[in-house]
């Protein structure tokens, strides 16, 4: 006899499956939501340890011998200083955005007495100001300013296009190479207020600006994995609710 209003025949393999996946993705979910942590420890150490380097004195630029073991977590925002001949006539002008407007950063090779260069981010100089941009103090020079980590390939959207001169970003090995220098350090200066003057960019512009919203990320994904075990034991509730009916 076919009795009406009877449930389909239930299928407790795939409801296994679909609660098996479920619990994988709490695994995940908790996986990625303790990463964030994690993360969110080691940005904020990194923002401590900045807040310290940009206020101490000036230590000397590092030579080749510790170019290989630079790294942005131990290194950038270090106040340095270096000396050496600016060679204004191999600039290049990076396209930027800062409080004073729209216009350029303007990058001059810092040539040492060993040979060796450094790139100098020289500061800020506005688009109206560029025509009347003029060269800098002749002979040997001292610069201090915070050391900056490469920015490879491009900003804004956009990429360096080295065959026209047009920058979008402070990157190191592709300026070194347009302008043909060697030997170049791996990292950039952006240069303090020391070398402001008129007619010269403007220096000491740098914004020491990190996101953090680690914590916001890993509650999102604590939430994800929450509603993930909701969904494990709601279908695990329905089997067994199917199994006594």
């Amino acid at each position: 006899m076919t009795h009406t209003g009877q449930r389909p025949p239930r299928r407790p393999a795939a409801r296994m499956a679909m609660a098996g996946a479920a619990m994988l993705l709490v695994a995940l979910f908790l996986a990625l939501g303790v990463w964030q942590v994690q993360r969110r420890a080691w940005k904020h150490e990194l923002i401590a340890a900045v807040e310290t380097r940009i206020h101490t004195d000036p230590v000397p630029a590092p030579g080749p011998d510790r170019w290989a073991t630079i790294t942005a977590g131990a290194d950038a925002y270090r106040r340095v200083e270096a000396s050496g001949r600016l060679l204004y006539d191999r600039t290049t002008l990076v396209r930027a955005v800062s409080d004073l407007g729209a216009g350029y950063w303007v990058m001059t090779p810092l040539m040492s007495a060993d040979g060796t260069a450094i790139l100098v981010n020289r500061g800020f100089v506005s688009q109206a100001d560029r025509p009347r941009l003029a060269a800098g103090p002749a002979g040997t020079v001292r610069v201090t300013g915070l050391l900056r980590i490469t920015e490879p390939e491009g900003g804004f959207l956009r990429s360096n296009d080295p065959a026209t001169g047009n920058w979008y970003s402070r990157d190191v090995t592709a300026i070194a190479r347009a302008q043909r220098l060697d030997k170049t350090a791996p990292y950039f200066i952006d240069a303090d207020r020391a070398m402001n003057a008129p007619g010269q960019p403007v220096g000491g512009l740098t914004v020491v600006r990190f996101s953090d919203n680690h914590l916001l990320y890993a509650l999102t994904w604590f939430v994800m994995a929450l509603l993930s075990a909701w969904g494990a034991w709601w279908i695990m509730r329905g089997d067994r609710r199917g199994a006594r009916g």
